[in-house]
């Protein structure tokens, strides 16, 4: 379940946290009038060396006031030294050393007041270590990456987001009146009526805003259309419920005008009126949009409709409107084949996103409906599937493109909190791994959340892996082929941590591989710019416009527990490979990358814990460049970190 970590629906904290994202990674410099220099800063402490292969990374603590940093080196203890670098972060990988050769490292700390005296030495020898991980590509096993993977639920933040796709999504928008932009905030906010989302009288305008404001930075969108049936006919607050629904404050859902009335479409529809139409809705709204055929085939950036949201807790979540009552599966699948039918008759090549099931036991058994065993296929998607397919055949075309689920890891530590609510930037042992180890519950058949974790989907599934999604591409698979699936809200933990940055990377990487559709993350209150750094491995990790390729490529690991590898190739440059590298433990890593053929320079990011200290926004750091060429190549990988090898 995910409704307590809303507030009326929307993430207001994305404006705050992701307000940075502009072009580049550059900090921010403060202007004025105050000629007086800042003082000389500290000098640089906890400074490490460490080898790679012919290279060395040298990291530090950051000090307060520094804007950039000297790193100097010496082939002698003591020196001399000579300047081998002027990062503005507090590491520096010194590239295309000679292997067998100790070098020596000092550190000092520069700021417009003058340069600190030099760090206690450090040293290294760079040295090939032996791989201890084993990386297997297989460049026959390859399938495109959908675009749409990279998403986020209610983006707020500036231009060049590492982002590519934005949802409209959540509670709010269950009752949410199109002709007049009223909702009702359901169990998140006293069951409230009220221009939460658009105060504007403006027919449309709360979801015509938001896809404006998503096609102005570069996103697709993903809108709600109303399912349930009620939707708030005033903006007069709270909405009683002791016998709900109370119609008075509500107008009914009609999917299809003309089945009620003759009365052509309008886009300033009468609001005296007891219906709502939602042909209607979609039509209006493709108008404030003439020309960029929002709902076509191939719009340059698309709009996708999702069909309403978590239905099997609308009586929970919207007793307003839902009553007491839980709807059946029968009445819910009934409700979609009108309504798809209804939206396809006006947008033939219209993308339609459902059931939007909230979780595990939406999945499962219709929050217990449903009588449900862990191999059986009688499980909710079986049904929904095969009658989906049946009115498909005869409408003739598929009503519903991509079956969509929200998944929020159901792991807790000792003390019984959910990884999900791991905000604190210290976090122990114990907790990093089971955020950095979750992921695999997607896919995974080897694993299995930890038993002191209290796994019960595991458990429920009479103690096999949970592996969600390969489960619901297997049903697919038997029950509609063709259906696509999408996650459409997930969290992952760790928001302030590294652990959150290294679990985001995996899940993303993870739906490449699982050919996903689309996925969206719905952000915690709070900061969370560690998980948002996982997408910057992906998208822009050079700071400019460097991304992950659009062709996966099967990468399997000797021990997945410690270190995973997501390959790509890249459509529009024959030649060029890109690969995320994961190392989810506290020791780093050499690994050896084997199958892929790959010639030229490997540009080689990493976001580790003290890469990302200081930050604002975290980021990937340059790491150096090696010459690389034939099917294997051997790369070294920090504790705890994300790692981006862009080959060409």
């Amino acid at each position: 379940m995910c409704e307590w970590k809303r507030v009326h629906g929307l993430v207001i904290a994305m404006m705050l946290v992701l307000a940075g994202c502009g072009g580049g990674y550059g900090g921010t410099s403060s202007g004025g009038g105050n000629s007086t220099p800042p003082p000389v800063p500290a000098v640089p402490s906890g400074a490490t060396a460490t080898a790679g292969d012919s290279q060395a990374v040298v990291s530090w603590t950051a000090v307060t006031g520094a804007t950039s940093y000297h790193v100097k080196r010496s082939s002698t203890t003591g020196g001399p030294y000579t300047q081998v670098g002027a990062p503005t972060s507090a590491t520096f990988t010194d590239t295309g050393l000679t292997d067998g050769t100790k070098y020596f490292y000092v550190i000092s700390a520069v700021n417009a007041g003058g340069e600190s005296a030099n760090s206690a030495e450090v040293s290294a020898t760079p040295l090939v270590p032996p791989p201890d991980i084993t990386i297997t590509i297989d460049p026959n096993a390859t399938q495109p990456i959908s675009p749409w993977i990279y998403g986020i639920n209610s983006y707020s933040g500036g231009a060049n987001p590492p982002f590519t796709l934005d949802r409209a999504g959540g509670n709010r928008w269950t009752a949410y009146n199109w002709e007049n932009n009223f909702s009702n905030a359901g169990n998140d906010f006293n069951y409230e009526s009220d221009t939460f989302l658009d105060s504007s009288q403006v027919p449309a305008d709360a979801v015509s805003k938001f896809i404006t404001a998503d096609q102005s930075v570069g996103l697709a969108s993903l809108m709600t259309v109303q399912l349930q049936g009620l939707v708030s006919a005033d903006d007069s607050g709270d909405v009683s419920v002791t016998n709900p629904p109370d119609l008075s404050r509500f107008k009914t859902v009609v999917d299809k005008k003309s089945t009620i009335t003759t009365d052509p479409f309008t886009t300033t529809p009468p609001t005296t009126d007891a219906n709502v139409y939602m042909d209607e809705f979609l039509w209006a709204l493709d108008q404030k949009f003439t020309g960029k055929n929002i709902f076509g085939a191939s719009p340059n950036l698309p709009t996708f409709v999702s069909l309403d949201n978590e239905p099997e807790l609308w009586n929970s979540t919207h007793l307003e409107v839902q009553g007491h009552t839980q709807i059946t599966s029968d009445a819910y699948i009934a409700k979609t084949i009108t309504l798809t039918e209804a939206l396809k008759d006006q947008f033939p090549n219209l993308i339609i996103f459902g059931p939007v099931d909230y979780g595990f036991q939406g999945l499962y058994n219709w929050q217990g409906e449903l009588a449900s065993t862990p191999t059986g296929s009688n499980w909710f998607p079986d049904k929904y599937l095969t009658q989906l397919k049946t009115a498909s055949t005869t409408y003739g075309k598929p009503l519903v493109d991509d079956y969509d689920f929200h998944w929020y890891p159901e792991v807790y530590d000792a003390s019984g909190t959910r990884i999900v609510s791991m905000s604190s930037a210290t976090l122990s042992d114990a907790d990093v791994q089971l955020i950095v180890q979750a992921p695999r519950d997607l896919w995974d058949p080897t694993f299995h959340d930890p038993n002191n974790s209290n796994p019960w989907i595991y458990n429920e599934l009479g103690m096999t892996p949970v592996r969600i999604i390969s489960r619901l591409q297997a049903k697919i698979a038997s029950e509609y082929p063709g259906t696509k699936l999408s996650i459409t809200e997930y969290e992952g933990g760790g928001w302030n941590h590294i652990a959150g940055t290294v679990a985001e990377a995996d899940m993303l990487g993870i739906f490449g591989v699982q050919g996903l559709f689309a996925a969206n993350l719905w952000p915690p209150s709070g900061t969370f710019d560690y998980a948002v750094a996982g997408f910057r491995a992906f998208r822009g990790f050079d700071g400019a416009g460097a991304n992950f390729g659009d062709t996966s490529v099967s990468a399997t690991s000797s021990d997945v527990s410690k270190v995973a590898v997501y390959a790509s190739t890249d459509s529009t440059n024959a030649g060029r490979a890109v690969l995320v590298a994961i190392n989810r433990t506290t020791a780093s890593h050499t690994v050896a990358i084997n199958g892929l053929s790959v010639s030229g320079t490997a540009s080689i990011y990493h976001i580790t814990a003290a890469t990302a200290t200081g930050q604002n926004p975290v980021h990937p750091v340059a790491a150096g460049t090696m010459p690389v060429s034939g099917t294997s190549l051997t790369v070294t990988l920090p504790a705890l970190s994300v790692t981006t090898i862009d080959v060409e």
